[in-house]
């Protein structure tokens, strides 16, 4: 009972943390990444797609995306996602494909990433401790309905523990991590 109480917590920890490094990845440092593109929404025929669906992406250089949709008629669509986004960057259309070029990080713009980046992290902080509290939750349910001991549930408990802190350690090595990586210039 405790065990799947414990798997279960340590899945949704896992998940958590899945999803906030996908976020990581899509916060932009100094280099072109396709990971900052290929979960932008675009409206294709209709139905909001991820570009990633439509088009390959790749970099050909360190500061350019590349960007070839499979039909030549999602162009457009994919030029005005990229400019209504908060990429600040300028699609450069040539027909069939579209090159985004990079512009160097300025001071003020490493600041705006670095604050979103803490907001992420204690965004995922608070998800963990929720998964914390849920799990915590469904222990004393078990110790009330006389289907675990005092102890059993005082042992659970720290086991939940210690695995919030390391998912939390995990995460603010990482945000750390990509800190550094935005302030390098």
């Amino acid at each position: 009972m405790i065990e799947d109480v414990l798997k279960e917590a340590t899945h949704k920890m896992r998940s958590t943390l899945q999803v906030f490094e996908e976020e990581l990845s899509g916060i932009r440092t100094g280099r072109a990444s396709p990971a900052l593109v290929d979960r932008l929404h675009v409206d294709y025929y209709g139905q909001m797609t991820e570009l990633r669906q439509i088009a390959t992406i790749s970099t050909p250089e360190p500061m350019q995306i590349l960007i070839r949709p499979f039909e030549k008629s999602s162009v457009k669509p994919i030029e005005k996602a990229i400019q209504a986004s908060d990429l600040g960057i300028n699609p450069n259309v040539d027909g069939e494909s579209i090159r985004l070029n990079m512009p160097p990080l300025t001071r003020e713009r490493r600041q705006d990433l670095v604050k979103f980046l803490h907001r992420k992290t204690e965004e995922t902080r608070v998800a963990i401790r929720n998964v914390r509290r849920g799990s915590n939750d469904d222990l004393k349910e078990f110790e009330k309905e006389g289907m675990i001991s005092e102890d059993e549930l005082k042992r659970g408990e720290a086991e939940i523990q210690k695995m919030t802190d390391k998912f939390i350690a995990d995460v603010d090595a990482r945000s750390h991590a990509k800190e550094k990586e935005i302030l390098e210039v």
